[in-house]
């Protein structure tokens, strides 16, 4: 009996453990490389970081992001995307992508022994003080790996000025999955402290 007890409330104890941990905003990796020199605000046109790329809803979602984000700090950005006037060109990518599964935890569970009960109808094994079993089975749920990366150019003389990247994981179906969601929180922690120290791997949390 004490066996019975002790694995089932071991059992419990890690699909409780396993879906905390879940649940916990996953930590932002942001790297970012420049020439050690302050960025001096200016005005800025965003383009899509590589030529062949299309300019997606979901991709104008990231590129509204770093647009706002780059506002905060006192750039200005030109009022269309083919402005040849502006100081610097921002270009942006992203990535979504499945990097694997998580068992879902069962939809609802059920107290078995509270009070003294038993454990099948003629098992004769008591199970006192009850424990909660979880009904009904767990399913996959996909992970989901996204990654913004910026980089910003001088017009001038096309030198790149400042690059970073910054990456996080979500579950998919949750609010923190969204695109929306997501691109405004790698964009924050992309151009926190900016422009951040060159070459180090930080950890926003």
């Amino acid at each position: 009996m004490n066996k019975l007890v002790l694995a089932l409330t071991a059992g419990i104890a890690s699909l409780t453990a396993g879906c905390a941990t879940t649940q916990r905003a996953a930590p932002i990796d942001v790297t970012r490389f420049h020439l050690g020199s302050p960025v001096e605000p200016g005005s800025f046109t965003i383009e899509p970081l590589r030529t062949n790329a299309t300019i997606s809803p979901e991709y104008q979602t990231y590129a509204d992001a770093v647009s706002r984000e780059l506002s905060h700090l006192g750039f200005t950005p030109t009022r269309t995307t083919v402005s040849s006037d502006s100081r610097y060109v921002v270009s942006v990518a992203f990535l979504r992508a499945t990097r694997g599964y998580v068992e879902k935890p069962a939809p609802f569970s059920v107290g078995l022994g509270a009070g003294g009960g038993s454990f099948g109808r003629r098992s004769g094994v008591g199970v006192g003080g009850g424990v909660t079993l979880p009904v009904g089975g767990g399913r996959q749920q996909a992970v989901i790996g996204s990654e913004l990366s910026a980089q910003i150019r001088r017009r001038a003389d096309n030198t790149v000025v400042w690059e970073g990247r910054a990456m996080t994981e979500s579950l998919e179906g949750k609010t923190s999955s969204q695109p929306i969601t997501v691109a405004d929180k790698l964009a924050r922690a992309l151009f926190q402290g900016f422009p951040g120290e060159s070459g180090i791997t930080t950890t926003v949390k």
